[in-house]
């Protein structure tokens, strides 16, 4: 019963339902990111390589016949993390053409140097094979001191767009008054968060959850903002090199 209530709950992160409005802190960020992702999964099929994959929070929404994660080389990814493979940071540990599709998710603003990057990502890929990309746009610092930029929707376009992808579609998650509650929460979070998980979980009830309600019910009262919204989320195909 308690393994399948840390299971319930570790799910409630990631993919956020009503109880998950209660107890995720990150609610509106974690919810409109796996609808995102959910809505483009159908094509990060065959062999599928997730860069920076922490614990494969999407994993089961694609298709892939192989599901490969990488992360840094640290001690503490290799304690806290489900990456198959380790990287200095530099060069993926793959051959060329080596990936059907890859996977980047709130990864990118944590790389120094994105055209870099996005060139090896190019390199292991297949011609004509997909890159799903989540990239955080109004957000707080977070992972210190490797938190490196933020990204509008046409500064993501034009680096794809420069360095070898074409834009299939391109979203954003999370464009609405929902953004001010959730910046909101994470504030709260911050300035509450213990070692506690109780402690943590009893302040989201209190503090945290009636924002949640509160985002969810004016979202539907007042209108959409374009222009400032949580999170980019694209689909690129690699463009052949010849």
């Amino acid at each position: 019963m308690l393994d399948a209530l840390k299971i319930y709950f570790a799910a409630q992160q990631y993919h956020p339902g009503i109880i998950g409005m209660l107890i995720n802190p990150f609610y509106f960020a974690r919810k409109g990111l796996y609808e995102s992702v959910s809505a483009l999964s159908s094509v990060i099929t065959g062999t599928t390589l997730d860069v920076g994959c922490g614990n494969k929070p999407y994993e089961t929404l694609f298709g892939s016949s192989r599901y490969i994660g990488l992360e840094i080389d640290s001690p503490e990814n290799r304690q806290n993390k489900k990456a198959d493979f380790y990287y200095d940071g530099t060069r993926f540990p793959f051959q060329n053409g080596e990936f059907d599709s890859v996977v980047a998710n709130q990864v990118f603003e944590h790389v120094f140097t994105p055209e870099a990057f996005l060139e090896e990502i190019h390199r292991v890929m297949k011609d004509g094979g997909f890159l799903l990309l989540t990239v955080p746009f109004i957000w707080d610092e977070h992972e210190q001191p490797n938190d490196y930029a933020r990204y509008s929707s046409f500064g993501l376009s034009s680096l794809l767009k420069n360095n070898g992808f074409f834009i299939i579609e391109q979203k954003k998650s999370v464009k609405d008054i929902r953004v001010v509650f959730q910046l909101l929460n994470a504030y709260i979070y911050k300035k509450t968060v213990s070692r506690s998980k109780y402690l943590n979980l009893l302040t989201t009830l209190l503090c945290m959850a009636p924002f949640n309600i509160l985002g969810e019910l004016l979202s539907v009262i007042l209108p959409q903002n374009e222009d400032l919204y949580l999170d980019n989320i694209i689909l690129a195909k690699k463009v052949s090199n010849a």
